[in-house]
């Protein structure tokens, strides 16, 4: 899918962008970005599937004794590290979409965590692109755009997520997905 035509763009916000599986960037192979925004501008997202195994409590004191602070820890991505993300979704009953709360303030981030159905999350770092950058990335084949799937949050948010959502797309993405990140284990 190309977001751009030579009359047309279209938004990628909302979707995810799943790494080929030719990708070797250390940054983003085998890795499902989450799209917050995505105009003529530039884009932006975070990695779903990059847990550091620490919970937002961990990262700063100010959180421990807090409501938040159980809430799951990634890295979201080499652009800003230093920087927090925290983001809030929750997928529609009917599976038709999701809400996404993205770079919410802590007390937000606090009510809508009582909300059933609510995912919270806390990033470090995010994923950017610059205007026509992520363009011409999809132009070569670099990502494979997919929706958002209702059990996005079924998966074990590490390598398995991104070889679930993949492999549903088709038999082929499926094939791909599936093969062994070293070959000579196969």
């Amino acid at each position: 899918m190309r977001p751009r035509t030579s009359d047309h763009f279209e938004s990628l916000t909302g979707s995810l962008l799943l790494a080929h599986p030719s990708m070797q960037d250390p940054h983003f192979r085998r890795s499902v970005i989450l799209m917050s925004s995505h105009d003529a501008e530039g884009a932006m997202g975070v990695v779903l599937n990059r847990p550091l195994g620490k919970k937002l409590g961990q990262l700063n004191p100010s959180f421990a004794l807090g409501p938040l602070a159980d809430v799951p820890l990634f890295s979201g991505g080499p652009v800003q590290p230093e920087q927090l993300v925290i983001c809030a979704w929750r997928i529609h009953p009917e599976g038709d979409g999701f809400r996404l709360y993205f770079g919410i303030d802590p007390d937000k981030a606090a009510e809508l965590g009582m909300m059933e159905g609510m995912h919270l999350r806390a990033f470090v770092g995010y994923a950017g692109w610059q205007g026509g950058q992520l363009e011409n990335e999809l132009g070569r084949d670099t990502w494979v755009v997919s929706p958002v799937p209702v059990d996005l949050l079924d998966y074990k948010q590490d390598d398995h997520l991104w070889r679930g959502v993949l492999g549903a797309l088709n038999f082929e993405w499926k094939l791909l997905a599936d093969e062994p990140s070293d070959p000579e284990v196969n």
